[in-house]
């Protein structure tokens, strides 16, 4: 398997922020879409045994990277006028990311207002349901309007995500046809009606630049770590539920909610045990667990699986201990 990097650049509001579980799915069925459902269906062989034919990360702020998930005392200290701050400070310039220790990136991480447009802003979108044949809110129903968040990104904004992709399955070009298809129909909720739209700005090889001395793993999206043997007194991650539902064809089916999964945000960090019956292999392109298939996760569409996978870039973790 190799790696990617694509860029970019958002056309439109988003309904959704874009991270890689998500942005796996819209590819599946991007992939059903433009090849048919047996070629899908092929390149889901293995995908649960550790076998995926793409990884895909968020969509990062072009040249950075999200800070790890450590413990504020394994950081260097700040002077307590800027520790509030400092918490603020989340994206790692990817150009220092090599040659800095873990343990200084705060003091080089910026905030997201010093990276002008590439976060996203929320904004309310007012709403109300609208009764399609008489194009009223309906005979004697009230008047009931609600909002909804949508994400604005800044004009000049771009965004990575990393692939690790497996080219004798699907070809970079493929790849790069199916990221075109799913930019101008549009990304995440609401892009029937004109959300999550972006352009390909480019697709090239990419590689690490990875520290010597790497004896852990960031991982660049939501993964599914649990069970794979890691040194839990040097694994740190936030966890979340990923209360999914299907897209496209799928809500169509009478049941497109799937089975809740927990998942360890985007920024976690995973070390491999010291006896090395853990993933150790320094050039891992990505770690983590397919999920789903037999329907585990869909009663409508028992084959669904849910990207528990991650790419990850290695890094060097200070000598620190958990605190008491």
């Amino acid at each position: 398997m190799n790696g990617y990097r694509i860029v970019i650049l958002p056309c439109s509001a988003f309904g959704s922020e874009p991270l890689g579980d998500m942005l796996f799915g819209q590819l599946c069925w991007t992939v059903r879409n433009r090849y048919g459902e047996d070629r899908l269906r092929n390149l889901l062989e293995g995908y649960t045994g550790n076998r995926p034919f793409a990884v895909m990360s968020d969509a990062l702020p072009s040249g950075y990277l999200p800070r790890p998930a450590l413990p504020g005392h394994w950081f260097e200290s700040a002077p307590d006028q800027d520790r509030k701050s400092a918490k603020k400070r989340v994206w790692m310039p990817l150009n220092l990311a090599a040659t800095t220790p873990v343990a200084e990136w705060p003091r080089h991480c910026q905030t997201p207002a010093e990276i002008p447009g590439a976060i996203p802003r929320e904004h309310s979108q007012p709403h109300n349901s609208i009764h399609r044949q008489t194009g009223t809110t309906g005979e004697g129903r009230q008047f009931v309007p609600y909002a909804m968040n949508q994400l604005w990104y800044g004009d000049d904004a771009e965004l990575d995500i990393y692939v690790v992709l497996d080219d004798a399955r699907l070809n970079a070009q493929e790849l790069e046809t199916l990221f075109n298809d799913m930019g101008a129909f549009g990304f995440g909720r609401d892009a029937s009606a004109g959300l999550g739209k972006f352009r390909v700005k480019s697709l090239e090889p990419f590689s690490w630049p990875e520290p010597l001395s790497a004896d852990a793993w960031l991982t660049l999206a939501p993964c599914a770590p649990q069970g794979l043997g890691f040194d839990a007194s040097r694994s740190f991650y936030r966890v979340f539920t990923r209360f999914g539902r299907h897209g496209d064809m799928g809500v169509h089916q009478g049941h497109p909610f799937k089975t809740p999964v927990l998942l360890a945000q985007t920024g976690a960090v995973l070390t491999p045990t010291a006896d090395g019956k853990g993933p150790a292999e320094r050039t891992r392109l990505f770690l983590g667990q397919g999920l789903g298939g037999d329907g585990q996760l869909s009663r409508s569409l028992p084959a669904t699986v849910h990207q528990g996978y991650a790419p990850v870039i290695g890094i060097q973790l200070p000598r620190r201990e958990a605190a008491v």
